[in-house]
């Protein structure tokens, strides 16, 4: 059983920072799909430079941000759970309670976006309460089992294949709701359909066991103390980054020797997410040897901090402002605005959201979201009781 090593949590920036940059990249990836709406068979603001765009946003942000988001989730879990150990406290019920109100959160979320993950990180963080006590080589072994996407090659192997079939009709449903619905309309498609078919999506690209494993993996670098400068930390991350370059690049080479290949369409499942899993740590790695290495890039990524500390908010506005930019209930710009144009304007999102939470900060240590978050997880039950 793991037992807290009584070693001060102090703010860890670069954790911010990548945090702030996951949050942002979700919501160029959402722009460019136009919030999972999609694209109709012509757009009337298309550019040649479309095909690449989305060819881009899909390597470099396709699962790699929530891959992000969902290591940091475990980290922060890490911390919050040590510094109630160092004081004596068990942290599990207060997690559930926790992740009871991130649940809330992600239905809200839902009404707006149907392809929301809180309800999911709600659902699966559950199990890093009995993680939390694993010992560290049991949870190392636990996490490379899962990364290794055991699922997929259990599917592999035996011929399995998951009940995908309600897929297509149900995004159909949404589909229609969110372009031609009304606001009512749209959430009550979302709300209905929303998180079956995140759920399949999830299931039919390997991501509910890969999502747990970096719930678990931000655990483990939370114990290790990874994200400080410590000791051999920056040799590490030398590492991981020279074997991330590696795989990301034979990884890129099977890719395209495999395309149009049947037996190597079938094992997909199983060498995406992994592929996915080293462009992430290349990210990773890359971002925290620069932030330790160069001021100038500290300098530069000082207004992500504030803005990674703010991420359910800006998670939440984001799903607000883009379904208002691009359904049919809003601007309906989906049927106008081609991926370069659908980017940019991610961009512009992303902008208005630190302009504003920036005004937000000089006031208050956190966002507006994570302050109802903050207090209502550590309510005093046996006080209010009292009164």
């Amino acid at each position: 059983m793991y037992r807290t090593r009584g070693l001060q949590n102090s703010r860890i920036e670069v954790a911010d920072a990548l945090r702030g940059l996951a949050v942002a990249g979700i919501i160029l990836y959402h722009s460019g799909e136009h919030f999972n709406l999609g694209y109709p068979p012509a757009v009337s603001c298309a550019l040649p430079s479309d095909p690449t765009m989305f060819n881009i946003l899909t390597v470099l942000l396709s699962g790699k941000m929530y891959g992000i988001f969902a290591l940091l989730f475990g980290l922060s879990f890490f911390i919050m759970r040590d510094n109630q150990e160092q004081k004596g406290k068990d942290f599990s019920l207060r997690f559930f309670w926790r992740m009871v109100l991130l649940l809330g959160f992600g239905i809200l979320n839902l009404v707006f976006y149907n392809g929301d993950i809180l309800t999911f990180y709600a659902l699966l963080g559950l199990l890093m309460i009995p993680a939390g006590y694993l010992s560290t080589p049991v949870l190392w072994i636990l996490t490379v089992f899962l990364l290794l996407q055991p699922i997929e090659i259990y599917s592999l192997l035996s011929g399995w294949k998951p009940d995908l079939s309600a897929l297509g009709p149900y995004y159909g449903k949404m589909g229609q709701a969110l372009s031609e619905g009304s606001l009512w309309e749209a959430a009550g498609a979302s709300l209905r359909y929303g998180f079956v078919c995140s759920w399949l999506w999830f299931i039919a690209h390997g991501r509910i066991t890969q999502t747990v494993a970096l719930f678990f993996l931000g655990i483990l670098l939370g114990r290790h103390r990874m994200f400080y400068n410590e000791g051999n930390h920056l040799k590490v991350w030398r590492v991981v980054l020279a074997f991330s370059l590696v795989a990301v690049g034979a990884g890129s080479i099977v890719g395209a020797a495999g395309q149009g290949n049947v037996d190597f369409g079938k094992m997909d499942n199983l060498f995406h997410p992994i592929y996915n899993l080293a462009i992430l740590l290349l990210i990773v790695s890359a971002v925290v040897l620069l932030w330790y290495r160069f001021a100038g890039f500290r300098k530069s990524l000082s207004h992500i901090c504030f803005f990674g500390r703010m991420s359910l908010t800006n998670y939440l506005l984001s799903s607000v402002l883009g379904a208002f930019i691009f359904y049919g209930w809003g601007l309906g710009l989906y049927k106008v605005l081609g991926v370069t144009w659908s980017f940019l304007v991610g961009i512009g999102i992303v902008t208005f959201q630190i302009l504003i939470l920036r005004l937000w900060a000089r006031h208050h240590p956190r966002g507006p979201l994570e302050t109802v978050w903050r207090r209502l997880t550590w309510m005093d039950w046996k006080r209010r009781e009292a009164v």
